[in-house]
């Protein structure tokens, strides 16, 4: 289905984002996006900055500012994510319940439309979120922009999470339509028919042989012609599905890697508490036998003047006795 069409009037359309155009102005504000659509990018945007490129200039405060603009710029746009997925699955629910083939593709252009600039909205974010990354950093300023990037990291994750909840339960429901569908040709259908019917890669080749052989010629041929078009949904669904798992995958690999790096930094300031508290020891016994020392010094030296005075009161006694 979401097939193309000229609009012949507003009345079913769906309240879009009020840039529609999601995909341009994304590739206006990424410069990864636009790297990999024009190979002499870095020549033709000498002038052109973006917010994440804004992240490596500057030091101190005014770095850890643009950080900050970054992370509230990509929490904006996660939510535009999650409310795009909303209106997402009010537009399946609208393709579903549609009376007629003119409402149904307005309804199916608006839903190929925003699964677009979905999908264009989460590679961005990916991107942005992969930059925040690779800033890393060290100290206080370090802890906080790991910090905060695993946050928006996780909101991201959760969001994508929750679009292909929405995609696997609208693929069942496009399949329980090709069910009913295919019922109408043939009431008395087993289930291993209908199940071969859902599964039909041709858009409804069973559903073709059955449809000559039923005696509800017109009513059948509308439903044929559903079922193709479901057909297509549910192919649409399984793409964006597809995309999602690898979008998924993409950011679970970077949680592992900043799980990584915060592994090792961990294990790191855990050696230099060890190589301290080990230090420390050393001192402490270093002390005690400077201390030992100088008691026994100081000993040594009472010990003598002792000996001295014994000696000078044995050689007065003497001399003494001598006079006498």
């Amino acid at each position: 289905m979401y097939a193309h069409l000229e609009e012949n009037d507003d009345r079913d359309s769906y309240p879009m984002q009020s840039n529609p155009d999601y995909r341009s102005r994304a590739r206006a504000a990424d410069p990864y996006a636009q790297q990999d659509d024009n190979p002499s990018f870095e020549s033709a945007t000498k002038d052109t900055t973006s917010s994440t490129t804004n992240l490596t200039t500057g030091v101190g405060a005014d770095s850890m500012a643009a950080f900050y603009n970054e992370i509230a710029s990509i929490q904006d746009d996660i939510r535009t994510f999650n409310d795009n997925v909303t209106r997402i699955s009010d537009l399946h629910s609208r393709s579903l319940n549609a009376t007629d083939d003119v409402q149904n593709q307005r309804v199916n252009q608006q839903l190929e439309e925003l699964v677009a600039d979905t999908s264009a909205l989460s590679n961005v974010l990916r991107r942005r979120i992969k930059a925040l990354q690779k800033q890393g950093g060290s100290g206080r300023d370090g802890q906080i922009r790991n910090q905060q990037t695993g946050l928006v990291k996780q909101k991201f994750m959760e969001a994508i999470q929750n679009y292909q909840t929405v995609e696997q339960q609208y693929r069942q429901k496009y399949k329980q339509r090709l069910e009913r569908q295919y019922k109408i040709v043939k009431p008395d259908a087993s289930p291993e028919e209908v199940k071969a019917v859902v599964d039909d890669d041709q858009g409804g080749q069973i559903f073709g042989q059955a449809l000559m052989n039923s005696n509800r010629y017109g009513e059948a041929r509308s439903a044929y012609r559903e079922v193709q078009e479901r057909h297509a949904d549910i192919k649409k669904i399984e793409k964006t599905l597809t995309e999602l798992a690898q979008l998924f995958n993409d950011m679970s690999i970077l949680v592992e890697q900043q799980d990584e790096q915060i592994t090792a930094i961990n294990d790191t300031v855990q050696e230099v508490e060890k190589d301290v508290e080990t230090g420390l020891n050393y001192t402490t016994k270093a002390v005690d036998h400077a201390r030992a020392a100088r008691k026994k010094r100081w000993i040594c030296f009472i010990l003598c003047i002792v000996i001295l005075i014994i000696i000078a009161i044995i050689v007065a006694v003497v001399v003494l006795q001598n006079k006498h």
